[in-house]
């Protein structure tokens, strides 16, 4: 049988081939584009947003707002993903691309909490769900139209032009933040100035739209539809079915659940990193990350091409294992590089808290009740995990006040039992004007040295992290388009990468920085990664089939 493309000249069919591929990808930009705008702006929506609570509790809220639009991805997957299996891929990308858009826009003109309150952080929280649920219908979606148009022995190439175009939404997400902050002073953009990016999501939704109504039904569902081969239950068939149920459980812990953890743990947990724990000011920050994710961009081609010749899974599993070494090495590489003084000041002036563990809060409340001033041992931790301060923890026998001890000088912590609200005020300000003191002495800078951050290794570091990305995330799609049968693709397919990208991924800022919140290791949050990347490779290696040769149409 030829197919119209076939009929095509040669440069028409790449004409045809290029708009599928472009506007295919447009929504994976604009996902991309909102989700990095949201991390670059965590603490400018803090403020605005989450202003009720203490500043560590308002941040993870942030973060918890941030996840709250991947929390829902998997139910925005059933929804959209048996529309598309049933109804057909052009028109349910369409929807979804368009829900996804406004939602976005919408975020730029939201009153804050000073203005409406806690209806603010409510709405805020419906406008990301919303977009959450449009984005889990859009990913698979343009990765089975694309792969259903690819040729043979090419699909991976094809395909990788979605996680390309990601990183261009990181990108230029990224370059508006970094260029209004250069040109707005920070009082400003952080009154007004941060609205400007999610207010020009409207022209990136426009363009989208109007490409992809120039576009056609997928050939291979047009086939099966004509054949009457669609399915007319896809979520049963996907799901209700162990023989297909096994490979989308394959799916997720075999290849996306290390792909999601690997590709957060090097745009967004680094950028968190260098602002939060590094202390380096947000536009440097945002800059050193923009130009890894552009220096790293051929990767994604590469590896998806590479993908066609030797296979997906090779390519997958070796960054997965690599991952689970390097993590922890080259996170504590990057603060030594952003910022050597603290570094040097960790190492010279380690940071201890001894205090009665029965009396010491988790750093978190999401009701903003508890101001941590309780207890010696809440004092001390409140203010050195709102500061990103290391420290470890030491037991001290029951009933014993805490104290903090700084390389070889130990600083008495207030005992708030017996103090009023306002007493127990001004002993907090007291203890946290000597610990920033003590601190300042011991060589803890508030900020990164700009003269001293080494820009070179940081970008080094970055691209590393980056690296192992693309081998991950480049041969994805297609692996993803091959695992399933073509009636219920859209389904199957969506489901596991939006609950690896969505609940795995999409959390793991929110638990990483809790976990650094409630043990005071900076590093400890990195244990989500390295455990999901090395629980990847053990069933990737062990279950997941190797897919680059198969028929799709089947």
């Amino acid at each position: 049988m030829v197919t119209d493309s076939e009929m095509l000249p040669a440069e028409g069919k790449r004409q045809n081939e290029t708009l599928v591929i472009t506007a295919s990808s447009l929504g994976t930009v604009f996902e991309w584009y909102d989700f990095y705008l949201y991390g670059l702006l965590a603490s400018v929506l803090s403020h605005h947003f989450f202003s009720g609570v203490n500043e560590t509790t308002g941040f993870i809220l942030a973060l918890m707002a941030f996840a709250a639009g991947f929390a829902v991805r998997p139910f925005g997957a059933l929804v959209f993903g048996r529309v598309g299996d049933v109804v057909g891929r052009k028109n349910t990308f369409l929807v979804t691309m368009a829900i996804m858009g406004l939602s976005t826009f919408a975020v730029g003109f939201l009153p804050s909490y000073d203005t409406i309150g806690v209806a603010a952080p409510i709405v805020l929280m419906l406008l990301r769900l919303l977009q959450g649920l449009a984005i889990g219908g859009e990913y698979g979606g343009a990765a089975v139209y694309i792969a259903e148009h690819a040729p043979p022995g090419k699909r991976g190439f094809y395909t990788s032009f979605i996680q390309t175009t990601a990183m261009i939404g990181l990108i230029l997400a990224s370059t508006f933040v970094v260029t209004l902050r250069l040109f707005m002073d920070e009082d400003s953009f952080n009154d007004w100035g941060w609205r400007l990016p999610f207010l020009f999501s409207i022209i990136l939704l426009s363009v989208a739209l109007w490409i992809r109504l120039q576009l056609e039904e997928s050939p291979v569902f047009q086939r099966m539809k004509e054949a009457g081969a669609t399915s007319k239950a896809p979520l049963k068939e996907a799901f209700g079915e162990w023989r297909n149920l096994k490979i989308v459980l394959i799916a997720l812990f075999g290849a996306v659940a290390g792909q999601a953890v690997i590709g957060f743990a090097a745009h967004l947990y680094p950028l968190f990193y260098l602002e939060r724990i590094a202390r380096v000011d947000g536009a440097t920050a945002n800059f050193l990350v923009a130009a890894a994710l552009t220096i790293i961009i051929p990767s994604f081609i590469f590896f998806g091409w590479l993908s066609d010749r030797i296979g997906r899974k090779p390519i997958m599993m070796t960054a997965c294992v690599i991952a689970v070494f390097v993590y922890f090495p080259l996170y504590k590489a990057l603060v030594v590089a952003a910022n050597p003084a603290m570094a040097a000041a960790v190492e010279r002036a380690p940071v201890q808290v001894a205090a009665d563990a029965g009396e010491c809060s988790f750093q978190f409340d999401p009701v903003g009740r508890n101001s941590f001033d309780a207890t010696s041992c809440d004092i001390a931790k409140s203010y050195l995990a709102k500061n990103g301060i290391n420290y470890a923890n030491v037991a001290a026998p029951p009933g014993t006040v805490a104290s903090v001890r700084i390389g070889a000088r130990t600083l008495a912590v207030p005992d708030p039992a017996g103090l009023d609200k306002a007493g127990r005020a001004a002993a907090v300000a007291s203890f946290d004007a000597a610990a920033k003191a003590e601190l300042d002495a011991a060589g803890y800078p508030d900020r990164a040295d700009p003269a001293r951050v080494n820009k070179g290794r940081v970008l080094l570091i970055l691209c590393t992290f980056g690296l192992l990305a693309t081998m991950v995330y480049g041969p994805l799609a297609a692996l993803l388009v091959e695992l399933f049968p073509a009636r219920i693709r859209y389904s199957s397919l969506s489901l596991p990468y939006h609950i690896g990208n969505g609940w795995i991924g999409g959390f793991m800022p929110t638990i990483g920085f809790a976990m650094v919140a409630a043990t005071g290791d900076i590093y400890q949050g990195l244990w989500y990664a390295v455990v999901i990347a090395a629980v990847t490779a053990v069933v990737g290696i062990l279950f997941l089939p190797e897919t680059y040769k198969r028929d799709i149409e089947a």
